[in-house]
């Protein structure tokens, strides 16, 4: 197989143009031309299907290599040893989601942290909540779903904002999803990046910690300016509760992800045979339906792979870095190329993972011309994704969000204090931080 460098060929990108108006353009005129009863128009068009044409486009480029040694190509990038650790780390993540959704310890876990809150202070309570119960989950969609009626019968019997009570749990959710160890973000960003979690975090907390403040700051005094709310009462097992606080103190001290997930499956099956909520019947089932949720996720990393290889070779990762190089000068330039690449791939694709995956290959480039460290880079990917992902109003986070409190999307984007304050923190981080070079 060849490895010369290849030229710069902006022709090379194609296949990213096809999967975005395929991906894209399918999903607007379902969503917003012919909108399906009880169907959400970006889902209609499997991400897996839009890559698959992305890369039958990139076979069909560069005939002077056989089709043999384009599949050499795909081979090598799907084969990739971090790639492999983070499919396997997918997997693990899946089972202790199922298990412990299943055995109600992530229900327990959101109960009894809302029975704590003062009545004043409900709206921020949410916000804080879903930071918590995402840092432990790793999953923003999953604290939305968790989460969402209780945000909804809150606001309901309270009298608060639907909107404002959604958007500061949409906001929480993104904090987690940002900065939890087994994010499916962190694994992708970390590992395609080649460092340590715990110094990506470092990187991260000392930019999310000062939105996630500020968001706070103004929740308390939308909190307190109005009325306080009536919270009702909430039942839970503190024994079911345990895990995740748990999970979230391991994974902090910086235990290896591996031995976080497995201990926690343990933990969350234990629990939930000790306390009657499962059997061992359900255990198996909720471990498969965890584990099945992540197939999608796990092929869509495999085929994005593949294209970023084939992509790569032809020259096309070549010509964005020459856009970077010619427009976004010094250290501080490639980082803001990497968060405007990023932020790009996340808004095309709805979908923060896959826009971490496709942009790892390019972002690694950037940073090796640059001079930017590795948990830098992959801080940046996954602030830049987070941000993007946080607002875009057909991202799955403000769906389901949308889905449950019966109100558009879009009625809900003024309230995302958070993913705003977070990209007002990124670029001051940016240009003010003290550059750290390799």
């Amino acid at each position: 197989m060849k490895t010369a460098k290849q030229k710069n060929r902006v022709s090379a990108l194609l296949p990213i143009l096809v999967f975005l108006i395929i991906y894209i353009g399918v999903g607007i005129y379902y969503e917003y031309i012919r909108p399906q009863e009880g169907v959400q128009g970006f889902y209609v068009m499997s991400v897996v299907v839009a890559f698959m044409a992305a890369i039958a486009v990139a076979l069909f480029q560069n005939r002077s290599v056989s089709f043999d040694e384009k599949m050499k190509i795909c081979a090598s990038g799907m084969g990739d040893d971090n790639i492999l650790t983070m499919i396997f780390i997918f997997l693990l993540a899946g089972a202790f989601s199922g298990v412990a959704s299943a055995s109600g310890c992530a229900a327990d876990t959101a109960n009894f942290l809302l029975s704590i809150v003062p009545g004043r202070l409900t709206v921020l309570g949410i916000f804080l909540i879903a930071c918590i119960i995402s840092m432990a989950m790793g999953t923003s969609c999953g604290t939305i779903t968790v989460m969402g009626s209780l945000a909804l019968g809150i606001s309901q019997s309270a009298g608060l904002s639907l909107p404002l009570c959604f958007g500061a749990l949409a906001g929480g959710s993104m904090f987690g999803d940002n900065l939890s160890f087994i994010s499916d973000t962190t694994i992708a960003a970390t590992k395609t990046q080649g460092c340590q979690m715990r110094d990506k975090f470092r990187e991260n907390l000392l930019i999310a910690l000062p939105a996630a403040l500020a968001a706070c700051v103004i929740l308390l005094i939308i909190a307190w300016t109005g009325k306080p709310a009536a919270v009702g009462e909430y039942s839970f097992n503190i024994i079911r509760a345990l895990p995740y606080f748990v999970i979230l103190i391991a994974a902090l001290a910086g235990i290896n992800v591996f031995i976080v997930l497995g201990f926690g499956l343990i933990l969350c099956t234990a629990i939930g045979l000790g306390t009657g909520s499962m059997d061992i019947h359900n255990v198996f089932l909720s471990m498969g339906s965890g584990v099945s949720g992540m197939y999608e996720t796990i092929t869509v990393t495999i085929l994005a792979t593949a294209l970023s290889a084939l992509i790569k070779y032809n020259g096309g990762f070549e010509a964005i870095i020459a856009f970077i190089r010619k427009y976004f000068h010094g250290s501080k330039g490639g980082q803001l190329g990497i968060i405007l690449i990023s932020m790009l791939m996340d808004i095309s694709t709805a979908n923060n993972t896959v826009a971490i995956v496709v942009t790892a290959p390019i972002a690694t480039d950037i940073r090796k011309e640059y001079g930017i460290t590795p948990k830098r880079t992959a801080s940046l990917m996954d602030i830049a994704t987070c941000i993007a992902q946080g607002i875009i109003p057909y991202g799955a986070q403000l769906l389901i969000a949308a889905g449950i409190a019966g109100v558009s999307s879009i009625q809900i984007m003024p309230y995302l204090f958070y993913p705003y304050l977070l990209f007002l923190c990124v670029l001051v981080a940016v240009f003010t931080g003290k550059e750290e070079r390799i």
